[in-house]
């Protein structure tokens, strides 16, 4: 049998077993048998060398056309037989057009982010610029600058995340203020927004990452009034109405004197719920005027100049905007949680 007539064999054997294949797999494996590396036609090779050389060219020719038609068949026969399948699986469907579509949730801010964008419109509606500082802070300027004592409690290692023993993570915004002394010439009126660190027991009222804007204003003839008055326009604007308030005298290494502020509990309107711990109040800052140690660390004169300071935790007010008792909520990613805003 001559080259030609091997070849004419094959493509007769393999037209014979297309039309005898019904399933794509079967096509497959038909591609392996002819078109494979070891296949039907790869093995008329060794007869092309052994062949006279002037029947090469034409020889060759002719294994190439095989090869050639065979692609075209196969590839002819599995794209009818995957039509054929889909014919079926359509006819065995029942498609309504009329039905609607499923509408995509468009990303939005998050509940915490839009709060704090909010307080900070306002208190920049107010004339206070706002200022940055580092997440991970020296020890100086989180606790040094601001007055606490070598042994206060608040370095202990069961209140701060440390990284080594002079560098941590920052335990409130407070950080910014010798930065802001040190760098801007009186009168300084700024707010210092951001995540703040602590190593606390999480609870419905605490958690270990929390945001915080710190407030700072220095000036001459500051005064305590103006610092009263300050807060109580801020919460006024931010709940859109006048707010009970009171002030509790308190410490604080960087204010003297210092004070708590509360306002009545919004989510129970007073009469006392878990999250204020059943009182009817809850505290939403700490504040006073700024210690003349810390104004002596940034650099500014405190027999010249007088200020003012706050800070408040956005969580907190959060819920108490949207009467949400559990601060864990905002930190769980859970999308019925937070698509209600």
């Amino acid at each position: 049998m001559t080259l030609a007539d091997t070849i004419d064999a094959i493509k007769a054997e393999a037209e014979n077993d297309l039309n005898q294949s019904s399933s794509a797999k079967e096509i497959e494996a038909l591609k392996v048998k002819y078109l494979g590396k070891k296949g039907r036609v790869q093995g008329l090779m060794p007869l092309l060398k052994d062949s006279p050389s002037e029947q090469r060219a034409s020889f060759g020719k002719l294994i190439n056309d095989l090869k050639t038609a065979l692609e075209e068949q196969l590839d002819f026969a599995s794209n009818r037989l995957e039509r054929e399948e889909l014919n079926k699986r359509l006819a065995c469907e029942t498609l309504d057009v009329t039905l609607p579509g499923r509408r995509r949730f468009h990303g939005r801010e998050h509940v915490i982010l839009k709060m704090l964008d909010e307080a900070i419109e306002i208190l920049s509606g107010m004339g206070f610029s706002v200022q940055y500082g580092p997440d991970i802070e020296s020890d100086f300027y989180n606790f040094e600058a601001l007055n606490f004592s070598k042994d206060h409690p608040a370095r202990d290692m069961h209140d701060t995340f440390y990284i080594r023993p002079d560098l941590l993570l920052r335990t409130h915004t407070s950080n910014t203020q010798v930065r802001v002394m040190e760098s801007c010439n009186p009168p300084i009126r700024m707010i210092a927004p951001g995540k703040c660190y602590r190593n606390e027991d999480v609870s419905a009222r605490s958690h270990v990452l929390f945001h915080q804007i710190e407030g700072l204003y220095i000036d001459k003839d500051v005064t305590f009034s103006d610092l009263l008055a300050t807060l109580e326009e801020f919460f006024t604007k931010l709940f859109g109405k006048n707010v009970e308030m009171r002030f509790r005298p308190s410490y604080f290494p960087f204010v003297e004197p210092g004070m708590e502020v509360d306002i009545n509990c919004i989510v129970c309107s007073g009469k006392g719920c878990g999250v204020c711990k059943h009182t009817g109040w809850l505290e939403v800052a700490g504040a006073g005027m700024v210690h003349p140690n810390v104004m002596k660390s940034g650099g500014i004169d405190p027999e010249e100049y007088l200020g003012y300071a706050w800070g408040f935790g956005i969580e907190r007010l959060a819920m108490l905007r949207y009467g949400i008792t559990d601060i864990r909520y905002f930190l769980e990613d859970n999308l019925r949680f937070l698509q209600q805003f």
